[in-house]
């Protein structure tokens, strides 16, 4: 379920937000508007004239419904290599990852020594959610998550369990539903979570008494320990360049559900340009104008793929991560805990 729940945020930096603004709809005239209702009183406790006044409220967003109807069209919820390599890749967002790594330096390193991973990936992962919490989102989530809910999507059962934890989400932190904002997809914060992931991690990391989605250092404290928790090895490695003939690749099928040995990838001409650590690798391919890349995926890519189940998305983290590698910082107040 993880997966599935992750395979939605896709970053916010590579969409359009020129969507029609959401308009009013009685949501309360649908049965299963009225059954949810019924659920959450019995199975949580909700007061039933607390929801109908709130989900009174809420709106259609037409363009998030649209979304997920229909037949699916590519690049409606993902990203091609090229849309990755111009939103998030660019000298501009490298430099933004740069700062980023100098500015939380203290707490980074604080987060390596507690999760036990490489905090140049945590960086990665936040410039290639949010860049660097820019883009969090202007969607209301109210409006978002009853849409998908109680109207007929691809995904509507899943998307009706996270409205469920997104009210649950509101009474336990004190969140205001009709504030929040996020994706179209109803994630939110710096690192674009779901509301029921951010049930499952999100944190109080920078210790000031509150867990804030918004909050750099707690997105920090979720993305380590999210890592960890997946099995992150730390100084292992991500993944490797590899040569081949030519300059598009149609040879072995390639992607992150891929395994092969090494001996296997040498007999079809792949070979990696500096030692790779392990017998079997994910053949992984980047799509670019003129030619392609090939990378071979070690365990630790694994991780990557299981925040959002996408090869551009895990190598996009990766290059990042690599850019920012040897970047030292100046978070003087956490710093100052390992010195």
């Amino acid at each position: 379920m993880l997966r599935i729940i992750l395979a939605l945020l896709f970053p916010l930096v590579l969409f359009s937000s020129e969507d029609r603004p959401p308009i009013p709809y009685d949501f309360l005239a649908k049965k299963e508007a009225q059954h949810f209702i019924v659920q959450m009183v019995k199975k949580h406790g909700f007061k039933s004239s607390d929801l109908k006044r709130i989900l009174g409220d809420a709106k259609l967003d037409r363009d998030t419904l649209a979304r997920y109807t229909g037949r699916y069209k590519q690049n409606t919820t993902v990203g091609t290599w090229q849309r990755f390599k111009a939103h998030v890749l660019d000298p501009d967002s490298l430099k933004k990852a740069e700062k980023f790594k100098k500015k939380y330096a203290g707490i980074l390193k604080k987060a390596e020594a507690d999760y036990h991973v490489d905090a140049e990936y945590i960086v990665g992962f936040i410039g290639v959610e949010s860049k660097f919490g820019e883009y969090t989102g202007e969607y209301r989530l109210l409006d978002s998550l009853t849409t998908l809910a109680f109207h007929k999507n691809r995904m509507q059962k899943f998307f009706r369990s996270e409205l469920e934890h997104f009210f649950l989400m509101c009474r336990e932190e004190g969140f205001d539903p009709y504030r929040l904002k996020g994706s179209f997809a109803g994630a939110m914060g710096v690192v674009q979570q779901m509301p029921s992931v951010y049930r499952k991690y999100g944190m109080d990391y920078n210790g000031d008494g509150k867990k804030d989605p918004w909050s750099a250092e707690d997105g920090i404290g979720i993305i380590a320990r999210f890592m960890h928790q997946n099995g992150w090895k730390e100084d292992g490695q991500v993944a490797v360049r590899a040569d081949f003939k030519g300059k598009r690749y149609k040879g072995l099928k390639t992607g992150y559900k891929t395994a092969y040995t090494l001996s296997k990838l040498r007999n079809f001409g792949i070979t990696p340009q500096t030692a790779y650590r392990y017998r079997d690798a994910r053949l992984i391919k980047l799509t670019d104008k003129a030619s392609d890349e090939l990378w071979l995926g070690a365990p630790n890519f694994r991780i990557l793929i299981r925040y959002n189940p996408s090869s551009n998305y895990a190598m996009a983290i990766h290059k990042i991560a690599q850019h920012v590698k040897h970047i030292k910082g100046s978070d003087t107040f956490f710093q100052k805990l390992f010195d």
